[in-house]
């Protein structure tokens, strides 16, 4: 990936952010990333996007071949503005149904699907290389498959209990028991699948949120990006 090194090198700078759901991922990169001025990638958004078209469209979710044929259909867009990102599907304002259980529960059948990350992995680094002033990008495989160069790699890991009365509290009131169960089988398909899995780089800086408070992750990511510049 040469020209993302050369991106690096014109004085940008580019920020994967890993881990699985519920460690403050999104809370994190989009403080960092509006905290330093950079853009910023929801890459679980995109995911969440082409789910929600399939299931909207009737594509059988059963059937790997089916999906792939689909994964070129819809145009994805997705803003990186950090204090407010967008995400749209052939012009479309998905930000909400995306998150809906229905496309919960469906998206990693989608996201295993080869064709469908060769799609998005490629609109990723796109929108990455595109970023002036550097970009934080979230996922669960950008330090490893999306974007192997990037200059700094974080992975952010919690306790599954922590993991689960996080997400409990986004999902309002949802049983954290079921929450952690569902987080759990969530992990076993990410980190099993052939292609792109969740996976920790090797250069990555690993970082514990269970006892973080949000804002102790912040600023432990944040000064791990000023060092980073600093040392450029």
């Amino acid at each position: 990936m040469e020209s993302l090194e050369n991106s690096a090198a014109a004085g940008t700078v580019i920020v994967a952010i890993d881990g699985p759901s519920g460690t403050g991922k999104s809370s994190t990169s989009k403080a960092v990333a509006a905290q330093l001025g950079l853009s910023y990638l929801d890459t679980g958004a995109q995911y969440r996007a082409i789910t929600w078209w399939m299931v909207t469209n009737g594509i059988d979710l059963t059937d790997p071949g089916a999906i792939a044929a689909a994964a070129g259909k819809p145009e994805i867009v997705s803003g990186t503005d950090p204090a407010a990102p967008t995400i749209t599907v052939d012009g479309t304002d998905v930000a909400g149904p995306i998150r809906t259980q229905e496309v919960t529960s469906k998206v990693s059948a989608v996201s295993a699907v080869p064709d469908v990350r060769t799609r998005i992995t490629e609109l990723q680094r796109s929108i990455a290389l595109a970023a002036e002033k550097g970009i934080v990008v979230e996922g669960r495989d950008i330090g490893t498959t999306v974007l192997p160069d990037a200059d700094l790699k974080i992975f952010l890991t919690a306790s599954p209990e922590a993991r689960a009365a996080r997400r409990s509290g986004e999902l309002k009131g949802a049983d954290v028991n079921a929450t952690r169960e569902a987080l759990i089988k969530r992990d076993a398909a990410d980190s099993s699948r052939k292609t792109s899995p969740l996976a920790k780089a090797g250069d990555a800086v690993e970082v514990d949120t269970t006892e973080l408070s949000l804002q102790q992750v912040i600023e432990c990511v944040v000064t791990l990006v000023e060092e980073k510049r600093a040392g450029k």
